[in-house]
Formats: structure tokens, C-alpha cells, sequence
């Protein structure tokens, strides 16, 4: 009979894990706390550099899911380790054992409103990331009606020694100038800027996505915080910034602001890595046994990590450490039974 191997947290990380520990002989168990699998890959329309479909990146993760057993909307209870493994019981009572358990449980996006200054939640022409990208997928927004002028602000809530994340959320850049370039398809008249600190376009293909923006699309780049948002008499934002490259101060009249809004850790991080004495990176995120040659093994015996509950990454960067980490797994439960430990 399949060993059981118990997987918490039913994203992308979690599902190609699954798949992958399946193909290799064991049956994946996968706890996920939301209503459905998938993670923030539903929450997305299309994705860079090439903008693939999310949803079709989802279907092929969520299908073809034959001899893994999944759960959702579940709560976890309890998790305890023993010299044979861990048993996870559930808020239901439910109890599952596992001779090794692999944390895949992502992150959150900064929640917005904590910039005030942004005005997110007190304006209504101030969306996130998130917003937009439903908007992309839904194709109808009362918020969104035409704007002549649109703003991006990156870094909102990464970067950030104010909200006490210093960390850079990597995807962001990318995600800002995919968004502004379909605005841009969108809403062919309209001019739209973009407040950078500095862009860190590292992918392959990245730059020239960038490069497109500029030259097809005539986005203006403007390097600078926001130090302001505020709405005018006839409801459009006034937005205050600094271009720091040609030194002076700048007031633009705009009709949609978009917040990029950074990647966090996700509110069962802490809670995790108290019960399992997982050791917490000064961002938060967990911190593994060794982030250059075993970046999915935690100290503790049996316990593996993949994908963004360790730190920010590309969808390809997450399905890659997710086999990884399976594959880990695998050699570490084989040298255990070699030796006689489980």
C-alpha cells in the first residue's frame, strides 16, 4: 500500500507536488483552507511574459488528479511529530499520518489600505493589482469607465521600511507593465504612467516586454515614489510625486490608479512554523535548512517547504521547487527506510 505523504496548502506549489509524489508511488494527501484548489492562480487572468491564460494553467494543475486525495475548506487543528512522522488532525477532528510533510501554503498580497497615503479603500478610482486582474477576467468594472489617464505605483507595501517589509516582491515590475500594457490595448487614447523606484525585470524575455511597453504602447516610466493621493472636486485623483531623474516635483491630474501591491506571508505562516519550530526569516517567510543547496528542507527531520511560503516566486519558479521538493522526499524517505529509521 501507497505511503501517505500530507501536503498543507492546495495551490500551484501543492498540486504539481501532489502530482509529482503520486507518479513516484505515494498517495499526497492535500489540505487546503479555501473553499477551492488552485490558490491565487484563480484570482489571475493572464499571465507574463507571453500572457498565457491563467485558467488554462489552472485546469492543467487541477486535472488529472487521480490518486491524490484532497480536501478543502479545512482548518488545521493540531500537528504533531513523532520518530515515525506526523499526524495532522483537523479542526473536524480528522487525523492523518504521514512519515514526511511538505508546507506549500503560499503568501498574501499586502493588504493596501495600510498605505494610507495611497488612498485604497477611500477612493474609489484607487484599485490593486488583484482589482485589475479581475477586472481583465470579469470585463466589467463600475469602478473602471474609460480613463484617460491611468497611474501604476509599484512597491506598494514591498520595500518598505514604514510597514516593516524590506523585502523586494519580485513579480510585481513584471505584473506592472503586463497590466499596463493591456490597459493600454484596452483603452487605446489613454495615458498612462508608471512610479517606479527602480525595475527589476530579471526573466527571460522580461526586458523586452519592457522595451514593448515603451515603444508600442508610449507607457511613461517615472522614477519616483508617490508621496500623495487626493481627489479633486470633480472625483478624478490627484496624485503628487517626486521624478527623481529630472529632480523636480510633479502634480498629475489622473482618472484610475492602480497600487501594485507586494507579496507577504500568509497568516498561517506564523502559526505553522510555531507548531512545527520552523525557524522565521526576518521577512517572515520560512526560513529552510539551506538556501542554496537544500532550499525545501526545513531543520526538522521530514519536513519540507516549497514555492512562496519561503519567499516570492514566478508561477514557473513554484512548479519547478514543487518537483523539487517531491522528488527530496522521495530520496529522503528511502534513505530512511534503508537505514531503518521509519
Amino acid at each position: 500500500m501507497a505511503e501517505n505523504i500530507i501536503i498543507i496548502g492546495g495551490g500551484p506549489c501543492g498540486l504539481e507536488a501532489a502530482k509529482t509524489l503520486r507518479d513516484l508511488g505515494y498517495a499526497p494527501i492535500i489540505l487546503e483552507k479555501k473553499q477551492e484548489l488552485g490558490g491565487h492562480l484563480r484570482k489571475w487572468d493572464r499571465l507574463f511574459p507571453e500572457g498565457v491564460q491563467a485558467k488554462q494553467v489552472l485546469k492543467e494543475l487541477t486535472s488529472g488528479l487521480k490518486g491524490i486525495e484532497w480536501h478543502t475548506s479545512v482548518d488545521i487543528e493540531t500537528i504533531e511529530k513523532s520518530r515515525k512522522g506526523y499526524t495532522v488532525t483537523l479542526s473536524t477532528g480528522v487525523s492523518y499520518n504521514s512519515p514526511a510533510l511538505l508546507l506549500t501554503n503560499g503568501f498574501k498580497l499586502f493588504p493596501a489600505e495600510k498605505k494610507e497615503e495611497y488612498g485604497y479603500g477611500i477612493y474609489d478610482k484607487v484599485i490593486t493589482n488583484a482589482d485589475l486582474e479581475q477586472y481583465f477576467a470579469k470585463g466589467k468594472d463600475n469602478v473602471i469607465k474609460k480613463p484617460k489617464t491611468i497611474g501604476f505605483v509599484h512597491c506598494v507595501g514591498s520595500r518598505d521600511e514604514k510597514v516593516g517589509n524590506r523585502q523586494c516582491s519580485k513579480v510585481c515590475c513584471a505584473t506592472a507593465v503586463k497590466q499596463a500594457c493591456e490597459m493600454k490595448e484596452l483603452f487605446p487614447d489613454a495615458t498612462i504612467y508608471s512610479f517606479y523606484m527602480d525595475l527589476r525585470l530579471f526573466g527571460r524575455n522580461y526586458e523586452d516586454m519592457y522595451l514593448t511597453a515603451q515603444k508600442k504602447y508610449g507607457i511613461r516610466y517615472i522614477r519616483g515614489r508617490v508621496s500623495e493621493v487626493s481627489e479633486d472636486i470633480d472625483g478624478s485623483l490627484i496624485v503628487k510625486a517626486e521624478d527623481t531623474l529630472l529632480c523636480k516635483p510633479l502634480r498629475l491630474k489622473i482618472d484610475l490608479l492602480v497600487l501594485m501591491t507586494g507579496i507577504v506571508p500568509e497568516n498561517s505562516s506564523a502559526s505553522l512554523a510555531q507548531q512545527l519550530n520552523i525557524e522565521l526569516g526576518e521577512d517572515g517567510f520560512y526560513k529552510p535548512k539551506d538556501t542554496i543547496l537544500e532550499p525545501c528542507m526545513a531543520e526538522n527531520n521530514g519536513l519540507f517547504m516549497a514555492g512562496a511560503c519561503t519567499g516570492p516566486k514566478t508561477i514557473p519558479e513554484t512548479l519547478s521547487e514543487a518537483r523539487a521538493a517531491a522528488v527530496q522526499i522521495h530520496n529522503y524517505l528511502n534513505k530512511s527506510w534503508i537505514s531503518g529509521i521509519l
